[in-house]
């Protein structure tokens, strides 16, 4: 019996990694036979570097450019000539100084992609010629200003000078010189691992969808609107007509504007960030000879439908005829709705406990015992299961 645990982050709780052990265990305990394989994924967001690794790539740390200006510990995954780099590492909400309840404190104006950008220069300067660029998680609006600033690229206001970092400066922005853009860039294939398909500016652009997100004021969201528009321009005046229509393209927008950086200069394409990391991790052919999948996240939402984890991992199990079972700690979509889905089974461990936020405490234990459930009833016309309900109550605590 092969079973392939497949699971993203449950965010505040386990790490992709440890939900797959927990409930691996619990398969073991119930099937000392069974062939139990791990392989925790992401979406594209956070977690894709940590993905990454766990498939074989070498982590390399490093000490980059946070989203303020202060240096943050990163990394950057490399195998052969490839790279992943993972932007919320070095430029995300959680690379962002804390306040005192521990919370990150935005800066709409002034958080910059330099540090992604140096990541992606050290896979450069490494030699990798194919480089996986997840956008997921960012904490800036700066159109990726930053990112090319540390691959080379003058941001330059009216009276010559390089402007300061952060899509606040980008309004003062006159000409943008690439001529000192990385020589790797041109020999390089670069994806674009983003999931939004927002376009640079407009009503549906980074500023107005995304800023308020980062903390962005209507003040503020005016101000980067602005500067967006202004790098499109300067860009298309140096790049030609290309540049301009990057802007309108699927994906210019992720990031806030980063996915337009990597399209109209980078010449990135852009993928489905859980497609490119089930790639990563060789999902696919680990999946072909499995009897079952499982695979699982803290929330199971409106949000996991639009390409989350648990919807890509039941994609591929159905390619190979596979049945796939979804662990959560919670879910918030209609019974009938999580039933069409397609999983054989969705187990849900709030409804294993009496109080909401004590699934998130007792996560590891609570996937260990599913994970023997899933084991032992597999192989039977397995009912849907959510703990001890058969339709749970949906006003739990999320996970």
């Amino acid at each position: 019996m092969r079973i392939v645990v497949a699971p993203d982050k449950f965010k505040g709780s386990v790490t992709a990694r440890e939900a797959a052990e927990h409930m691996g265990e619990g398969m073991r305990q119930a099937l000392p036979d069974a062939d139990v394989v791990l392989l925790p994924v992401a979406d594209g967001g956070e977690g894709t570097l940590d993905a990454a690794v766990e498939a074989g790539y070498e982590r390399r740390e490093m000490s980059v450019t946070g989203p303020v200006g202060r240096a943050v510990d990163a990394a950057w995954a490399r195998r052969g000539n490839e790279a992943v780099i993972e932007m919320s590492l070095a430029s995300g909400l959680a690379a962002l100084p804390q306040d005192a309840q521990g919370e990150p404190v935005p800066a709409p104006l002034d958080a910059t992609s330099r540090g992604t950008g140096e990541l992606v220069r050290a896979a450069l300067d490494a030699g990798c010629t194919r480089i996986v660029l997840a956008v997921g998680g960012s904490a800036t609006t700066d159109g990726g200003a930053g990112l090319l600033a540390a691959l080379g690229a003058r941001l330059l206001d009216a009276a010559g000078h390089d402007l300061p970092d952060g899509g606040g400066s980008l309004a003062e922005l006159d000409r943008v010189d690439v001529t000192g853009i990385h020589p790797g860039v041109a020999d390089a294939e670069f994806v674009l691992a983003a999931d939004v398909d927002n376009p640079l500016t407009g009503p549906r652009g980074a500023a107005t969808v995304f800023g308020p997100q980062k903390g962005a004021s209507e003040r503020d969201i005016a101000r980067l609107e602005s500067g967006l528009l202004r790098l499109r321009d300067g860009l298309a005046s140096t790049l030609g007509k290309s540049a301009r229509r990057a802007a309108d393209a699927a994906g210019a927008g992720a990031a806030g504007g980063t996915g337009y950086a990597a399209l109209a200069v980078l010449g990135a394409v852009r993928r489905p960030g859980i497609d490119v990391v089930l790639d990563l991790v060789s999902l696919r052919d680990a999946v072909r000879t499995a009897d079952l999948v499982v695979t699982g996240e803290g929330s199971l939402d409106e949000q996991s439908l639009g390409g989350k984890t648990p919807l890509g991992v039941l994609a591929v199990g159905d390619a190979a005829d596979v049945p796939v079972v979804a662990v959560c700690g919670r879910t918030t979509l209609p019974w009938p709705l999580l039933r069409d889905t397609g999983f054989r089974a969705v187990y849900v461990l709030s409804a294993l406990v009496d109080e909401p936020h004590a699934a998130m405490r007792e996560a590891p234990r609570l996937l260990r015992e599913v994970g023997g459930s899933v084991a032992r009833e597999h192989t039977t016309d397995m009912p849907w299961a959510s703990g001890n309900s058969p339709e749970p109550d949906h006003s739990t605590t999320s996970l």
